[in-house]
This record gives structure tokens, sequence and C-alpha cells, in this order.
């Protein structure tokens, strides 16, 4: 027994050295050590030898295990080492070449003039409302007190589905919806942003399509400073902290008073340049107190709550805040236009 296994070794250390691949070594592995060899019928002999032959043969058999395990780890190391150096060789990397540039995309400076404007108003306390962009003539004109005969409600002016359902001409249908919903008419303090729809043909500062952000408190003792307080806020976070607002008397159906609001051209720190016609200021919103009637369409009494609400337009603080010169450079979706907004600082 102890010539076979001897002669058995030689063998196997013979194709070892002979070995140029892992696959070849694996194929040696199985072929001397796995289950169907020669040295595994001879593991399998044991049951029938006596004792002392036995202790005979496990010294033999452990005498082979180990040679064989030796030279074969030694011998399938330096494959992979030679394997290893030749990669290395092969696919080496030069240091010295210039890097490749990663393409990365970048968020759509609308999208970032609304992730702005909506972390500012959550950081005061407000919940983000959306709503949907096909609404009833109810919602969108009726309940925000606008008259049958106004001339936004004509189709010149309104994207009509039928009589009663249209495109929305403005986010403020979001706010009568969360005023409706609010059963137990409880304070309100939200902002709504969204797509809103008016037919209008497409110039550098007009498009049929653009988007509104807008906002809505309805509460008890609810003033006029608190709105000035809370658009300075917003300018001041949109556009820098020097910035100041200024109220200019206007109309709307759903607020009164109703106010337009300036602010101080960041361009020139108000001034006067040719962005904001050597005035100092640049109008940027429409806002004003809740109008009674629009708080009793809703539900709420006119004489124990009172509210305010804003709505600017997001291209036109992204227009001011980017220098976009032409609004509809913004809706090209050409990739070498947006590229340009990565590298300005927010």
């Amino acid at each position: 027994m102890k010539e076979k296994l001897n002669a058995l070794l030689e063998a196997a250390k013979k194709e070892i050295n002979e070995a140029t691949d892992e696959n070849t070594m694996n194929n040696i592995k199985s072929k001397f050590m796995g289950k169907d060899s020669e040295f595994t019928s001879v593991m399998k002999s044991f049951k029938d030898l006596a004792d002392d032959a036995k202790k005979e043969l496990g010294t033999l058999t452990n005498e082979f295990r180990v040679s064989f395990t030796e030279s074969f780890e030694n011998k399938y190391n330096e494959i992979k080492t030679a394997l290893l150096n030749k990669r290395l060789e092969t696919e080496r990397i030069d240091v010295t070449l210039p890097g490749k540039r990663v393409s990365a995309g970048t968020l759509h400076p609308l999208t970032k003039v609304r992730i702005d404007l909506e972390d500012l108003f959550v950081s005061m306390g407000y919940d983000v409302v959306e709503g949907p962009q096909i609404e009833t003539d109810d919602n969108c004109f009726t309940k925000l007190n606008i008259p049958k005969d106004h001339p936004a409600r004509d189709t010149q002016d309104t994207f009509y589905i039928t009589d009663e359902m249209l495109l929305r001409t403005q986010t403020s249908s979001v706010q009568v919806r969360t005023m409706l919903a609010n059963t137990e008419k409880t304070p309100i303090k939200m902002v709504c942003p969204g797509k809103v729809y008016r037919r209008d043909n497409d110039d550098a500062t007009h498009s049929h399509q653009f988007m509104q952000f807008e906002g809505l408190v309805v509460d008890k003792n609810i003033s006029l400073s608190d709105l000035k307080g809370t658009l300075l806020e917003m300018a001041r976070g949109l556009l820098g902290p020097n910035t100041n607002v200024r109220f200019r008397p206007s109309f709307f159906g759903f607020t009164e008073p109703s106010y337009e609001v300036d602010v101080t051209c960041f361009k020139c720190g108000g001034k006067g340049c040719a962005l904001c016609k050597n005035i100092g200021w640049i109008e940027v919103l429409g806002s004003g107190m809740v109008h009674p009637n629009v708080l009793r369409a809703c539900g709420y009494d006119p004489e124990i709550y009172t509210g305010f609400a804003f709505g600017v337009g997001i291209e036109r603080i992204a227009m001011f805040k980017y220098g976009i010169t032409d609004l509809r450079n913004i809706y090209t979706n050409d990739v070498r236009y947006l590229n340009n907004f990565a590298r300005k600082e927010d």
C-alpha cells in the first residue's frame, strides 16, 4: 500500500509541476483527491483492516495528504501570482493621463426655485398642498369671487374642456379645495405650487403654461402686517438679506384690499439700472387680504376669521435669480442650456 501511495503521489506532483493554469490545477485536485480518486478508494478500505493495519495506513494517507496539499498550494499560488502580474502589466493605468469628466445631471431652474420656496415656507410652519390641474369652473372662479362676466372666464383667456371643466388658470383653486376640505374650519397655513394654463402667445416674457406658487393663511386676527412680514421674509430668503418690499394698491377679485408687491432690484440694490428701468424696484407678485366673500363661500365666517393670500410666478423668480432673459429658453429642455445652471450658486 505504501508503494501504491508513493507512486500516486509522484504522479500527482509530476502533473502539478506541468500545470500552467488554474483550470488544470482544479482538474488535478479532483483527479487525485476527489470522490472517485484512487486515494479515496484507499480511504474507503479502512473499514476492512485490522487495528494495526489501520494505524499504519492512517499514517501513510496523512503523509500523502500533507505532501499533496503542500505541492498543490505552492503551484496554485505561483500560477495566481503569474496571472496577476500579467494582468497588472497589460492593464496598467497611466495616472499622468487627464481624467475623464463624469457627466452629471442638474436640477431644472424652475425646480430649484420651487424647492427653495417650499423649504423657506416649510421652515415657517406652512404645509405644502397640491391639487388637480383639471379644475371645475366653480373652484377656479365662482368661489374666488370672480363674476360670470369677468374677462378671465372668457374662452379667449381660458382653456375650457367642457362648460364646467377647465385647465386651471391659477393655483388659487387649491386654496379653495383646502378650505372646503377643512370641515372643522380650523386655521390654515399652506402654500400650493403647480402648473397653470392660460391662452396666451408665447414670447420672451409670456407662456400659455407656467408655474405659480401661492400661499394662504386663515386664522383669527390675521392682519396686513402679517402679510407684509411674510413676504419680506420670502424676498430676503430668495434674493438676499438686504432686499426690501414695497406694497402698491391694486385690485384682485379674491382679495380686499389688494396689493402689487415690488422688491428692491437685486442687480443695483435699489439705486436704479436698466433692469429695473431706473426706478430701483421690480414687481414680483400680487397679494392681499382674503375677500370676505371667498371666506364665506368656503365655509368660514368672515366675522370671526381673516386671512391673507399671495401668488408669485416661479418663472419670474427664476428669471430674476438666474439672469434668464427669454422665458422660452426655460422650456426648450436643451441640456447644453440647462447645464449652465449647474455652475450657479443657489
